[in-house]
């Protein structure tokens, strides 16, 4: 195989790998009836007037499977925490204690398992659509330079490795679709 076909087959493959990543990273955002620190993730406190990662401002853990707890490392910045929670509107209510913060992750409605699972195929689908994306493009290449540097042969042998990419990321795709399905189904 020609060293340039090889880099952009090598480069579709991180671009695949990169999607099933991305998909994990908002699959982990979607609660499933635990309590996670990762609800708070995309939380940012004004913390002396620079926007700030919660995380960075308090300790963030849970302590059972329905409550996550948020210590602040200055008293002071509770209230404006507590603030950001509200707006963030997670569905998700803080009791101030004056020392911390309580979160109580409530239990998950019938409909609103079946939404989060819709949502959950919905992301998986779009991560589908973009290894299809990055194959399509890839394929696009390889026919490219097979008019230029490479023969018609390491063209389609190229064009098989990226389908054999795509078959496995795709795959890959479904299975965590398919257990974040069932976490989130289990009562």
């Amino acid at each position: 195989m020609n060293e340039e076909a090889q880099m952009y087959i090598d480069e579709a493959e991180e671009k695949m790998q990169s999607a099933v990543s991305h998909f994990e990273t908002g699959l982990s955002k979607i609660r499933a009836g635990k309590a996670s620190p990762a609800f708070l993730a995309n939380i940012k406190v004004d913390y002396y007037g620079t926007e700030t990662p919660l995380n960075q401002v308090a300790n963030v853990g849970t302590t059972d499977a329905r409550t996550i707890v948020v210590q602040p490392w200055e008293k002071a910045m509770l209230p404006k925490i507590e603030k950001e929670i509200l707006k963030a509107n997670l569905g998700l209510t803080p009791v101030n204690n004056g020392e911390i913060l309580r979160i109580t992750v409530p239990a998950l409605t019938e409909d609103r398992r079946k939404q989060l699972v819709k949502q959950v195929k919905g992301e998986a689908e779009n991560t589908k659509v973009a290894i299809r994306n990055v194959r399509k493009d890839t394929n696009n290449t390889l026919k490219q330079l097979e008019k230029d540097t490479i023969t018609e042969d390491e063209s389609k042998q190229g064009q098989e490795l990226v389908q054999k990419l795509t078959d496995k990321y795709v795959a890959q795709t479904d299975k965590i679709t398919e257990a974040k399905e069932a976490e989130i189904l289990k009562v």
